[in-house]
């Protein structure tokens, strides 16, 4: 017969550190977009995930916010000689920890840090990592809860209409059953249509079972609740990493808590992203926190174009082009496919082609909202002319309160009753 023996479970270190606001502090490390690029060149430093990256961003982010576990650091005090040792340690088991709880999967497990404390292990350094769907969850999530907590909002609605439809929740009379509705019946509706028709016909006094014919069935009624489809526009060309200050990362994160929010409040909505730089291409929302900046110029009409042939195939009764940049148009697809570039003030025949791509959005039905990240006063032009043709708005944001702005503006635009 085969025993099991069972010990006391004592546990670790790394079982005292709360998970989840470890991963909030390694927020802008798992979202970065190659701002440190341009920093230290982009060819002196490997930018891959590599385990080491994220054993050295996980040393950052506990000292950096006092995370250690207090008998831990007591121990290290009383053993200087160990403290490499025990610190190691604990980063290789949250490593292991962030592995078995599925916040993220490396290409092989994460080999033991040598007791030296000496990170050049090439093992250690061959290793990649890459974030599952657990993780942008979660990270869409607490961006989300973020954003909504400078909002003080405490609660979500729905794309709130002036029309009556019939569904599960009742917000009116009952209504006669027509074909098509919602079988969702009034029952004492019903009963007493039934009741009221046979004393019309002559009947006296209840009989049962009592006969129903189709006119006596009655629907509850509910308002009816209007869908939108978005499609957020992202410009990742190089300007969204310079003059010393990453734009690109909080227009991830937004995104992010865009989509955890669609998909949890309201569901009948879609969200897809368009990166646009020297040209544009739809991004999944997987890959969203693998997106970095590209090149240089901006192809602004070839990235409404796309957004507009994607949301043309969505059947919504809303659909809205959401376009966060920092840049001037510099950039056009030609009829040939070859791109004309030019980086040097606004050139007319780009704006104009931009323009004429804008007034295609309107006709389609389509609002354009645009959230401007500089001040420049030729972009600012250029924006309200963008907001004229499309009926849309502008809003001249920075990176700290691009959040606020897109999220406020999205659950105003839910509350609104369309006319």
């Amino acid at each position: 017969m085969r025993f099991t023996r069972y010990s006391r479970y004592t546990g670790t270190e790394a079982d005292g550190i709360d998970m989840d606001e470890l991963l909030s502090q390694l927020a802008d490390y798992l979202l970065q977009s190659g701002f440190q690029r341009q920093l230290y060149g982009f060819s002196e430093i490997d930018f891959e995930r590599t385990l080491e990256q994220l054993r050295q961003a996980i040393l950052q982010a506990l000292e950096a916010n006092q995370m250690l576990p207090p008998e831990l650091r007591r121990r290290m005090e009383e053993n200087p000689e160990q403290a490499d040792e025990l610190l190691n340690q604990l980063l290789q088991n949250l490593m292991e920890r962030m592995a078995e709880e599925g916040y993220i999967r490396v290409d092989q497990p994460p080999p033991p840090q040598p007791r030296s404390g000496n990170a050049d292990d090439p093992a250690q350094a061959r290793a990649r990592f890459e974030l599952t769907d657990k993780s942008l969850d979660f990270l869409g999530y607490r961006q989300l809860k973020d954003l909504l907590g400078s909002l003080g909002k405490a609660s979500f609605g729905r794309h709130d209409t002036r029309e009556l439809a019939t569904g599960v929740e009742v917000a009116g009379a009952p209504k006669t059953y027509e074909f098509g509705d919602t079988l969702n019946l009034d029952i004492t509706a019903t009963l007493s249509a039934s009741i009221k028709r046979r004393l019309a016909e002559g009947h006296t006094g209840l009989e049962f079972p009592l006969d129903l014919d189709y006119p006596d069935l009655q629907v509850h009624q509910s308002e009816y609740q209007s869908s939108c489809a978005t499609v957020l526009l992202l410009d990742c060309s190089h300007s969204m990493i310079l003059y010393g200050e990453d734009r690109f990362t909080p227009a991830k994160k937004v995104a992010l808590a865009l989509s955890h929010l669609i998909r949890t409040q309201y569901p009948g909505d879609s969200l897809q992203v368009v990166l646009f730089h020297d040209s544009a291409e739809p991004l999944p929302l997987g890959q969203l926190a693998r997106a970095q900046v590209g090149p240089y110029y901006t192809n602004t009409r070839e990235g409404l174009r796309l957004a507009r042939r994607l949301l043309a195939q969505e059947n919504k009764d809303m659909r809205q082009i959401v376009m966060i940049t920092d840049g001037k148009p510099s950039a056009l697809t030609l009829e040939d496919g070859r791109v004309y570039k030019n980086a040097f003030g606004l050139d007319p025949l780009v704006v104009s082609e931009t323009l004429k791509e804008v007034g295609r959005c309107r006709r389609s039905g389509i609002l354009i909202n645009t959230f401007m990240l500089a001040d420049d006063y030729s972009l600012i032009h250029f924006v309200h002319q963008v907001c004229q043709i499309a009926r849309g708005k502008a809003y001249f944001t920075t990176p700290q309160t691009l959040g606020q702005y897109l999220l406020l503006d999205y659950l105003n635009r839910k509350s609104k009753r369309i006319h």
